[in-house]
């Protein structure tokens, strides 16, 4: 007879909500409300991407040359940081939450996130977040290569007429076609959609008609699952 009995316990791997789409589809804004209304952490991916962008820049780094970029994406200094429920990374201690949104950090990031070693350094990176538990985490690879595991994927796209109105109004004047095929045609984890993803096409939608749909979706999905 054992004098001690074991158990195994099996820690729940931390729910992750990928919410993968085209620019200008509401990604952003729709994660952010998921997030805050499901109470989990939310990560902008793209955000370090642009992170980088900038950093290049700020270094004097041609972003044209692929492997000058990807040096400096092996080199620099980061750490992955939780703040407010929201991650970011920091370089040298510093998260450039106003420079990453420069327009020119805007013309550059594009080409450094078609870098593979950039990817693959980013992957890395964005599965690390799961150390701050429940998470939203948008982009445009999540469901297909970042957390490809996970059953909770998401889809967003628009007409690109409504979504060239969309950046009008936020004062960006970007050619989204030649966006749109830039992610989808680059040889490291293109856009496309993820194998069982929910697509929602929010052409004639709000902000909050997007989320409300969402959060439906998910919260009855992961009731279903006991989670």
């Amino acid at each position: 007879m054992l004098s001690k009995l074991s158990f195994l316990i099996v820690k729940k791997h931390p729910n992750v909500i990928a919410i993968d789409g085209t620019s200008a589809s509401g990604k952003s804004t729709n994660a952010k409300l998921v997030a805050k209304a499901l109470g989990y952490v939310y990560v902008d991916t793209g955000a370090m991407y642009r992170t980088l962008a900038w950093y290049c820049l700020s270094k004097r780094i041609d972003f044209h040359d692929a492997k000058a970029v990807a040096v400096a994406c092996r080199k620099w200094n980061t750490k992955l940081e939780c703040v407010e429920a929201k991650v970011r990374l920091t370089v040298d201690g510093y998260f450039p939450e106003k420079e990453i949104r420069l327009v020119e950090v805007s013309v550059a990031v594009s080409m450094i996130a078609a870098v593979p070693r950039v990817r693959e350094w980013m992957k890395k990176a964005q599965r690390d977040c799961i150390q701050f538990g429940n998470m939203v985490m948008e982009g445009r690879d999540i469901g297909t290569n970042v957390f490809p595991e996970t059953d909770y994927k998401y889809y967003l796209d628009a007409h690109l007429e409504e979504r060239t109105k969309r950046r009008v109004a936020e004062g960006v004047n970007e050619n989204l076609a030649d966006r749109d095929q830039r992610d989808s045609q680059r040889a490291a984890a293109p856009l496309m959609i993820a194998l069982g993803a929910k697509v929602i096409n929010n052409s004639n939608m709000t902000s909050e008609q997007t989320s409300c749909l969402l959060i439906e979706d998910i919260q009855a999905r992961l009731k279903a699952d006991g989670r």
